[in-house]
């Protein structure tokens, strides 16, 4: 049965916005956290980027904390920690503290790709690249570990982290990661707001492996889409064309800040950009909030997941507010 009322939540690349700086992409990324729980949203998460100068998402356990110390309720974590770059103590260590700072606030959302490009990969250290993304499994493990009871532990223990129970969820773009999502029994999140190419098999194949474990007893799915909600249709598409302008930039493989929307982006882009740019985000709920709930019912009906992930790629933070507002509304309405 096809189910709206469920729970919503926040992906944050805490882009910067033309005209604005790095500390105010930053104050940004916190204000819309803090007006996402007064709304009632569920989690807010923070993606991890590197190397990336109009992304201020490289630091994610940094801005992380610091949102957990300007909010009161909602949870907050990781769109994902790349495991490839860090150690799993590490990775423990700082969620560990921040579990004693903020008890029962804290996700942990892991992603095996690097968050960047193999240079700067290498240049974090802890590989130079293939190793550590084949070890993704066995560093899963060893997080729970980590998280897990004392009689547990070997030798190296998180200090904090032991018994914070810390909970997982496993991120992916691909069928690989929904593969072992679903052997480990535990959370699944999919990337549809950039690589929707593989969603639909991704989460048949969750749901048809999942192995329930002492984490889950069923399979839970997320699924991260872009939403663009405003007062009317043409508003909606007109502010969608920072969304287009954002991921043009990943096709070009430039960096420019958000942008504000643009009447026409047939001025902006080629014909072949415009294809590329926009099969990366075929996963997307724009209008009216009359357009959004019924786009929503009809990915549901197809789907029915047990959380969307939403993100919105807004120019004016109002409007960005007003967006997660009017899908809040969706769904406390259903």
């Amino acid at each position: 049965m096809m189910r709206l009322n469920i729970p919503l939540s926040v992906l944050n690349l805490a882009p910067i916005r033309q005209g604005e700086d790095q500390k105010q992409a930053i104050d940004a990324m916190v204000e819309l956290a803090q007006a996402t729980e007064q709304m009632g949203y569920s989690r807010y998460w923070i993606a991890e980027h590197h190397n990336t100068p109009t992304l201020m998402s490289s630091a994610t356990a940094v801005l992380i904390n610091h949102t957990l110390a300007n909010t009161k309720t909602i949870r907050v974590g990781s769109g994902g920690i790349m495991l490839p770059n860090h150690a799993p103590l590490i990775v423990a260590e700082q969620f560990g503290t921040m579990a004693v700072l903020y008890p029962d606030r804290v996700d942990l959302g892991l992603g095996r790709a690097p968050g960047t490009d193999m240079l700067t990969a290498s240049a974090l250290r802890r590989s130079t690249g293939k190793d550590s993304v084949y070890t993704f499994p066995d560093d899963v493990d060893t997080l729970l570990k980590y998280f897990g009871p004392l009689e547990q532990q070997g030798h190296v223990k998180a200090h904090p982290g032991v018994n914070t129970d810390i909970p997982l969820y496993i991120l992916g773009s691909s069928t690989d990661s929904a593969r072992l999502a679903a052997k480990k029994g535990l959370p699944y999140a999919f990337a549809s707001h950039f690589a929707p190419q593989h969603m639909a098999e991704a989460i048949q194949i969750y749901r048809q492996q999942f192995v329930p474990s002492r984490f889950l007893k069923e399979p839970y799915m997320i699924v991260c889409l872009n939403v663009i909600a405003q007062e009317s249709d043409e508003q909606a598409k007109y502010e969608m064309t920072s969304m287009q302008q954002f991921f043009l930039n990943v096709v070009r493989g430039s960096s420019q800040p958000l942008s504000p929307p643009v009447e026409d982006m047939d001025e902006v882009w080629t014909a072949h950009e415009k294809y590329a740019a926009t099969s990366m985000s075929s996963y997307s709920l724009v209008g009216s909030q009359a357009s959004v709930r019924q786009q929503l019912i009809d990915f549901q009906d197809q789907f029915d997941v047990d959380e969307v992930m939403a993100i919105s790629y807004i120019y004016d933070r109002e409007k960005q507010k007003r967006s997660y507002q009017l899908l809040k509304d969706i769904v406390d309405n259903a």
